[in-house]
């Protein structure tokens, strides 16, 4: 987990990626505009959800944590806070955000809406629109010890959403975190910009919906 891989490097050894590079550059692209167009259509909803939390006088607005990204690198990830108590240790979080929430923001983490400041994550660069959620450095640790192949995970950004996101829900076990590697590692063998639009548009249709995931 020290080491820090290069794409190319990953690439070469594991000949798993189904994307070319010429793909990679078109998502990259993509991400970017549309990252930037969601900041920008969405300040006024980023404005609202902050005051409500605000009021709450609860924490922090904005929730940070670091997680293991692109090429087996740290990055800090940015949510709307959704928990009232601050976590003293690594812990599996329910999707309902646990007994410490209030309504509030339970609302903002069953709909996903605590998600949106990681719009600014895909701008920089830290994250895709579609990719593997990603995870802290204590779990990917335990989930290496018997399923190494975890390793693959860093030749792809971590993504907002994505097929695991969708149907295996909220990896508050560690059983369902090896659910989700198996479907991440799937993801990597077979995508390209085709599945990214349709991992999005149903993810979209799932959120406006209402279906829990």
């Amino acid at each position: 987990m020290d080491t820090v891989y290069s794409e190319e490097t990953n690439l070469a050894v594991s000949g798993r990626d189904a994307m070319g590079a010429a793909q990679r550059a078109v998502k990259r692209a993509f991400d970017f505009a549309a990252a930037l167009v969601g900041l920008v259509v969405l300040s006024p909803l980023f404005l609202v959800i902050y005051v409500m939390l605000k009021r709450q006088k609860n924490g922090p607005v904005i929730f940070s944590q670091e997680r293991i990204g692109y090429g087996g690198r740290p990055f800090t990830i940015y949510k709307f806070r959704t928990m009232s108590s601050v976590e003293t240790a690594p812990r599996l979080t329910p999707g309902n955000g646990g007994p410490g929430s209030t309504v509030t923001e339970r609302f903002l983490r069953e709909h996903h809406l605590d998600e949106l400041p990681q719009l600014w994550n895909v701008l920089k660069g830290d994250m895709s629109f579609v990719g593997p959620r990603p995870e802290r450095k204590y779990y990917i640790d335990k989930i290496m010890t018997v399923a190494p192949e975890y390793e693959l995970i860093y030749l792809m950004r971590p993504g907002l959403t994505s097929e695991a996101t969708l149907y295996n829900g909220y990896t508050d076990t560690m059983e369902k975190m090896l659910i989700r590697l198996r479907m991440d590692l799937h993801y990597l063998e077979t995508r390209s910009l085709r599945l990214d639009l349709s991992i999005i548009l149903r993810t979209a249709l799932s959120i406006v919906s209402g279906k829990k995931f």
